[in-house]
């Protein structure tokens, strides 16, 4: 289990993190998820060691974490951090990188390890290639093979898709958490994409100006969002007064009605999202969203219904 009480943490006078308090079961994958310079990046950099945390405790198990000022080499050997600049190997091939720390004693079980994490991250065909020779995107799937080869406890991810192209990613993202479910490694990732975080978590910790503003599953986080904040994350936001409360709706919970409802509005525009339009509509002076089957014409008047 991984324990973490943060109290505060600041590279000048500023705090970047702030009340930072979470426990994480082993095997678990918990999402981190927030705009850039939220504090992400820093969490985990503060997790495997590269940064000194006076005003806290990290544990994994009953074994205290320290920090730089106690470790010549930063980090543990059971925990393994995939940072976004990769450091690779450029003049080696992408076989040899991910064998790197891996023992050279058992020839034959070393390199099925290397091939079994070739096929994980759907490099197999560059076994050969020097990792200089490749896209942005094969070095992060060279890193990501790399960052699993000794299969740590724990393993800490900075945004590990970011370079990888939309038709490859889903596929990528698939075959990598079903390995981390199966091996039982515990996994914390730091990212802004919400359709990753609501596929692969088992938790979801939103993180705004160094701090978890709601913590909670996939599901209760979509449909219960705390704020405007998490709510954008998920899609456009469309705020409603209604009989004196305000309601904050996604798009997908307010409906076309075929008969007059007292939800009158009138249709902007319509953007073609393949299996459905986006409809922008203008509703008491001020912009709503929701999904239709069909395009819409502007100015076209419209009846809504709530679906929550």
């Amino acid at each position: 289990m991984l324990r973490v009480n943060i109290h505060s943490f600041a590279y000048a006078e500023e705090p970047v993190l702030q009340n930072i308090n979470f426990e994480v079961e082993k095997g678990l994958h918990i999402s981190i998820l927030g705009e850039s310079g939220c504090g992400k990046s820093t969490l985990l950099k503060a997790i495997y060691g590269l940064l000194q945390v006076t005003n806290g405790t990290i544990f994994w198990e009953d074994k205290k974490l320290l920090g730089p000022d106690f470790n010549l080499v930063p980090g543990e050997p059971f925990i393994k951090y995939l940072a976004q600049d990769f450091d690779l190997m450029p003049f080696i091939s992408v076989a040899e990188n991910i064998g790197k720390h891996l023992s050279r004693r058992f020839i034959q079980q070393r390199q099925e390890r290397i091939d079994e994490l070739l096929e994980v991250v759907d490099m197999t065909d560059f076994a050969d290639t020097h990792v200089k020779l490749l896209s942005g995107g094969q070095k992060q799937r060279v890193a990501l093979a790399r960052a699993i080869a000794k299969e740590p406890e724990l393993l800490l991810l900075d945004e590990p898709f970011s370079h990888i192209d939309n038709f490859r990613r889903n596929a990528l993202r698939r075959n990598l958490y079903a390995y981390l479910k199966k091996e039982d490694i515990t996994c914390i990732t730091a990212t802004h994409d919400s359709e990753e975080a609501l596929s692969f978590s088992d938790e979801i910790k939103m993180m705004r100006n160094g701090t978890f503003i709601q913590s909670t599953s996939p599901e209760d986080l979509y449909t219960n969002p705390k704020n405007n904040y998490v709510a954008s994350f998920f899609g456009d936001i469309s705020r409603l007064t209604i009989a004196g409360k305000e309601a904050m709706l996604m798009p997908h919970q307010l409906e076309l009605s075929e008969t007059k409802t007292p939800l009158i509005a009138s249709v902007l525009k319509s953007y073609y999202k393949g299996s459905y339009y986006l409809i922008e509509a203008l509703y008491e002076n001020k912009k709503i969203y929701l999904n239709s089957p069909h395009s819409l014409k502007p100015e076209t008047t419209i009846y809504l219904n709530i679906n929550k």
